[in-house]
């Protein structure tokens, strides 16, 4: 019997071949669109659950409170609270820290090739004990064993080794020879921790400085993640752990958090974060997404079919006739839906496999089409599974109901409700295409607006160079401060470079670090310490990044007084209440005593996501740590070259380590870009599935209109008028879509957009724009058929009549 079902359903795919190619060229995109959403967002929602034990993991959450209005949120805690925890809390099982580079590349020396890393992290002995790792050589008892250690993800090692076994070989990182003690499996796409490097935290603490520094209580460093008995209370064990800081610190304005490992990834109040963190409201809208996506391609095979209904009438009276139940008909009208689905699954495979590098590349993972993996095969099956129920329940429900003598005596096979609810699934599908589009627009616009707005500051042609981490423990104060002129002096005397000053760590377009205390003015209210962003500068940095002076002075070369002095932007000179005129006022920062020389115009030192805060520039040679260097449009080339040669002389083996301010500046909506594209990908992929059901259901009604378009066009009807004719009824129904989205997009974008704090308006032109761009596709996809019909030979249509 089923076999008859699938010979029944294959004749009927291969006897309408246009309107199943629609159905399967549709619903095959529409399924891989919805199969590469379905993995992205099931990664998201499964991160860091690889690991055996975690659910008894969590990573310790500091809350300090700054004032009665502010609180900063830090996933650092001191190095020494581990050791205690271990001593102090017996529902604390292990403990383990974490410090990752994130914010400059490591260099590794590999036989004299050098390897730009930011993927590393320095690790403590317990780190493998907290957390699996699978070992393809080597073992972290050796690592452990010796601090200068080093243990590689398996890609790396290839990279650095080719086919060798890396364990045994040197890897030189400054001026220490580290030894390969194992490789591991590369890390999992779901994993909060993409370390390629892992480095033992003693090494790092072989610099006594490094050491002192960590083992003060006052010093927020390191990632502490505490592995609790089972059945430990959470409560109680961060009352604890706040007891042993209170009782070291000698201070009670912390809090402490326990954020199981589960729940790290979407972590969104922290100050910043040296893990790579998603957005939970972003995976939701990709599921609805995903879904809709997958609706709208199974509409159009629900729409084919019961608009072909007709044809298939007597076929089904017939089979009636001659005894064959409504439940043998169901069957059938079922199997043709699993049929197409299964074609439409095969064909959605070559797909994903044809985009995922792609795909790979543009969310920064590394997924693989393999069907080894479980949850590739459950996403492929769910949607499978999901699409065989849209598409067969109703058709088959209705292809299975008719009733034989109603057919023969002439009756109308669909009633007004079937057409009705054909109208209203068409309605659906641009309603989504038409709020992608406005979706698409609304963000398009924004990112103009960001890259068009003047921030403040110029970054163009400009340079920002790292001072390796070597030299900068090297040289010490006044030597320190002797050494980075003398680079400096090297570096201006080189054509094509126009200016070079030096600047802390913290960027001008991404400060994200405060400070809070150690501040202090006349007529400051008791107990007043606002969170502050301070820049380390020297005199020559407003030369290249050309800052808007409002008030009083810049800071003056040479000038012992100025180290003391502060310069504060237009926020900060009116949130800390300064008495006017700014200029000359008494001002205490970080220990100094000085005045206010000069106040500038705000301008954006974070995302615009983030509104303007408070910030303070002082001539601090002390920190400084990275040049910036301005150099010629058209010469950056052969300038980079002779920045190269200068590092050659002073910095012996070092790799110049650069990038420019312009696209750093980019990096700051490099998740914003991202939805965009992706909307506009899928906004993309929606009218095209769209307009494949409109193309079908044209074809057909011009087909079944035949008789009707030959007789006006012998009664003198003209070709525009017969387009308009066929065409009306389903621009209709995209006009009725769009005044469906225009709402529902203006509202859904209008949240969106109060993620910015300097954003566009949603303006009515973007519903016009939308509007008319759903319209255009609509109508050059009708007309098509359209046109097609109306210059057909009535003739032909007319000769049975």
């Amino acid at each position: 019997m089923y076999k008859n079902y699938f010979k029944t359903a294959w004749r009927n795919l291969r006897s309408h071949k246009a309107t199943s190619i629609i159905n399967i060229g549709g619903l095959s995109v529409g399924m891989a669109a919805a199969v590469l959403i379905f993995i992205w967002v099931q990664n998201e929602f499964n991160f860091d659950k690889n690991q055996p034990e975690g659910a008894n993991i969590y990573r310790i959450k500091s809350y300090l409170s700054i004032d009665k209005s502010t609180t900063w949120i830090w996933e650092h805690s001191p190095y020494v609270l581990g050791d205690a925890m271990k001593k102090e809390i017996p529902e604390v099982e292990n403990v383990t820290r974490l410090s990752p580079n994130t914010y400059r590349a490591m260099y590794l020396n590999v036989n004299g090739e050098f390897f730009g890393e930011k993927t590393t992290a320095y690790v403590d002995s317990e780190w493998f004990n907290v957390f699996k790792y699978d070992f393809v050589s080597g073992n972290a008892i050796a690592f452990n064993q010796n601090p200068f250690s080093i243990i590689l993800s398996e890609s790396k090692a290839k990279k650095y080794f080719n086919n060798q076994d890396a364990v045994g070989k040197t890897i030189r990182i400054d001026s220490v020879n580290y030894q390969v003690q194992g490789v591991i499996k590369d890390i999992p796409a779901n994993s909060s921790f993409v370390f390629d490097v892992l480095m033992p935290i003693a090494a790092k603490q072989s610099n006594k400085s490094e050491k002192d520094n960590d083992l003060q209580w006052g010093n927020f460093n390191y990632m502490t993640f505490v592995k609790v008995h089972p059945g430990g209370k959470l409560k109680p064990i961060s009352q604890k752990i706040k007891a042993i800081l209170h009782k070291n610190r000698k201070e009670d304005n912390l809090q402490i958090g326990l954020t199981p490992l589960a729940a790290l990834h979407f972590e969104n109040d922290l100050q910043n974060s040296s893990l790579a963190h998603g957005d939970k409201k972003v995976a939701y809208i990709f599921v609805a997404l995903g879904v809709l996506l997958l609706l709208i391609a199974c509409i159009n095979y629900v729409n084919l079919t019961t608009a072909r209904a007709s044809l298939r009438a007597k076929e089904v009276s017939v089979k009636k006739i001659v005894g064959a139940g409504r439940g043998q008909l169901f069957m059938q009208f079922i199997t043709e839906s699993v049929v197409v689905s299964i074609l439409s699954l095969a064909l959605t495979l070559v797909l994903i496999w044809f985009c995922l590098p792609a795909f790979n590349q543009f969310t920064g993972r590394t997924f693989a089409l393999s069907f080894g993996s479980g949850y590739i095969g459950l996403v492929l099956a769910g949607t499978l599974l999901v699409a065989v129920l849209l598409n067969s329940i109703y058709p088959a429900l209705l292809l299975s109901s008719f009733k034989p003598m109603s057919i023969f005596r002439g009756s109308s096979v669909l009633h007004v409700k079937d057409i009705s609810l054909r109208k209203g699934l068409v309605v659906v599908q641009f309603t989504f295409s038409i709020f992608l589009i406005i979706g698409v627009i609304t963000i398009y616009r924004q990112l103009n607006f960001i890259n068009s707005q003047n921030p403040g500051y110029n970054r163009a042609q400009v340079l920002t160079i790292s001072l390796p981490i070597s030299s900068f423990y090297k040289y010490k104060g006044e030597a320190r401060e002797a050494f980075c002129k003398s680079v400096k002096q090297s570096l201006l005397s080189q054509s094509g470079v126009n200016a070079v000053s030096m600047m802390g760590t913290h960027s001008i377009q991404d400060n994200q670090s405060l400070s809070s205390g150690g501040t202090d003015w006349d007529g400051r209210a008791k107990g007043f310490d606002p969170s502050i962003a301070f820049f380390n500068v020297d005199p020559d940095y407003t030369k290249i990044v050309k800052l808007n002076l409002l008030q009083g002075r810049w800071f003056i070369p040479g000038d012992p007084a100025d180290k003391r002095n502060a310069i504060l932007n237009e926020t900060a000179a009116q949130e800390l209440h300064l008495h006017k005129p700014y200029v000359g006022q008494r001002f205490v920062s970080r220990g100094d005593t000085g005045q206010v020389i000069g106040v500038i115009k705000d301008f954006n030192y974070k995302s615009m996501h983030e509104k303007i805060s408070p910030a303070i520039f002082k001539n601090d040679q002390d920190w400084v740590n990275t040049f910036l260097v301005g150099v010629t449009a058209g010469k950056q080339a052969e300038t980079i070259k002779k920045i190269e040669a200068v590092w050659g002389q002073y910095f012996t083996g070092e790799p110049l380590e650069y990038s420019f301010l312009d696209q750093e500046f980019d990096k700051l909506y490099k998740d914003d870009a991202k939805s965009s594209g992706l909307m506009s990908v899928f906004a993309i992929v929606a009218v095209m599935i769209s307009s494949l059901g409109l193309f079908g259901l044209a074809a057909f009604t011009a087909e079944q209109r035949g008789k009707e378009i030959g007789i006006r066009k012998v009664l003198g009807a003209t070709v525009s008028g017969l387009v308009n004719l066929l065409s009306r009824d389903f621009i209709m129904l995209v006009l009725a879509a769009l005044v469906i989205a225009a709402p529902l997009a203006g509202w859904l974008m209008g949240k969106w957009l109060e993620n910015f704090a300097y954003r566009i308006n949603v303006s009515w032109w973007i519903y016009l724009a939308a509007g008319i761009i759903a319209v255009l596709i609509a109508f050059i996809t009708i007309s098509f058929q359209a046109v097609k019909a109306a210059m057909a030979n009535p003739v032909k249509s007319l000769r049975s009549e």
